[in-house]
């Protein structure tokens, strides 16, 4: 198993590695460190943290679990003037480029839809998966980058940010006598704001009351009231915000600046993201809600995602020290294969492991410390078997793209 680094010609390797993270992070949660946590390591402050940083928050602040969907979609961003800078080096037109935009959008809305129907009627129509959020903005996005203007991407970035915001802002509140319960939202739990950070309370907001209109539109077992955990259809809007983030971030990658320099604005645009998005909520003008996206989510996710490639940037382009990034680099390769395999094939490979090596399998720790470790022991080998096939088409150069 040697490890050499990917040969990808106009490409950082801290992309690649950074991505990598990214769906790891995603598959982590079939670890089910919570479980564990509260099940067996209650009084673990190590395992406390592991568990809130596994899964997300509950409305308001973040979690690394939190940063997977703003960092994906922050990537797709950052690959898209590569991707173009590609396709016109081959003699792609617009025209090309602009329908592989729309087919490409097209297919990533319809595998978040397909994603989100597993296990449930297949005509329960939802907009909120990753994949479906990306591909609803996609097309915008390939416009921004084709035409490279920086003021224009700029601009479009923050009109979406102040645009969302006021859109809520100016949205009524709900009424006093308001029904709550009726919306999966309990008196004592995050998601019930007081004053003006009420327009953006869990499921009586713009975003709610356009996906009550909306969603009832399509087929469905039952009339859509609410969506459990608050996600909204109207995500996708700030959601291109972020890819616009990494658009202008991928733009700073491929000009003749110096290393020191791309790190330097890198890491600068991340501390103002941070700042601008704590003051944000500080100051009561917008809460810090990834589950609604709403505009100092963006600020805040959107300084994450810089330092995070500030970091991956400097580590493994400047200085070149990339090799425990290879794990990183297989699975980064085929992102895509991976959201989906990991979404689709882990029953699979249980029953499989199961059929093939006794149903007692993931059993054989159990009782090691007074603890159960299947679950997490499950989840491992699951990791492991999907990272066997990702290095196995990484090895072969198979790179499924859309």
């Amino acid at each position: 198993m040697s490890a050499t680094p990917p040969s990808i010609p106009q490409r950082a390797l801290s992309v690649d590695a950074f991505r990598g993270l990214v769906m790891l992070l995603m598959m982590d949660s079939a670890l089910r460190i919570g479980y564990m946590y509260q099940h067996f390591f209650p009084d673990s402050q190590f395992w406390e943290t592991l568990a809130f940083h596994t899964d997300h928050v509950k409305w308001t602040g973040c979690s690394l679990h939190d940063l997977i969907q703003p960092g994906f979609s922050f990537l797709v961003g950052v690959s898209l003037p590569f991707s173009i800078a590609k396709r016109e080096e081959s003699g792609q037109g617009f025209f090309r480029m602009f329908m592989h935009a729309i087919l490409r959008g097209g297919i990533l809305m319809f595998l978040g839809i397909f994603l989100r129907s597993m296990g449930r009627e297949m005509t329960n129509w939802t907009f909120m998966d990753t994949l479906t959020q990306i591909g609803m903005g996609y097309v915008f996005l390939f416009l921004l980058g084709y035409c490279r203007s920086q003021v224009v991407q700029w601009s479009a970035f923050v009109l979406i940010v102040i645009g969302y915001w006021a859109a809520f802002a100016a949205y009524p509140l709900p009424p006093d006598d308001y029904d709550y319960r009726a919306v999966n939202v309990k008196s004592n739990e995050p998601g019930r704001f007081e004053g003006f950070m009420a327009h953006w309370n869990k499921n009586a907001n713009l975003a709610y009351d356009v996906d009550v209109w909306l969603l009832n539109q399509f087929p469905r077992k039952e009339p859509f009231t609410h969506e459990r955990s608050g996600y909204t259809t109207l995500n996708f809007i700030p959601t291109l915000a972020t890819m616009i983030l990494g658009l202008i971030a991928g733009t700073w990658l491929r000009k003749e600046w110096s290393q020191g320099l791309k790190f330097t604005a890198f890491a600068v645009a991340g501390a103002v993201g941070l700042a601008l998005g704590e003051a944000s909520e500080h100051l009561e003008i917008c809460p810090v809600v990834k589950i609604i996206w709403t505009p100092a989510w963006v600020l805040y996710s959107g300084g994450w995602t810089f330092l995070f490639l500030a970091v991956f940037y400097l580590i493994i382009d400047v200085i070149g020290f990339w090799h425990w990034a290879f794990p990183l680099f297989v699975v980064g390769a085929n992102s895509i294969l991976a959201y989906v395999a990991y979404h689709t094939l882990r029953p699979f490979i249980v029953s499989s492991y199961k059929t093939h090596l006794g149903p007692d399998i993931f059993k054989w720790l159990d009782g090691y410390g007074d603890v159960l470790w299947e679950p997490m022991l499950t989840g491992a080998v699951v990791l492991l078997t999907l990272w066997l096939i990702l290095f196995w088409m990484y090895r072969g150069r198979i790179f499924v793209r859309i």
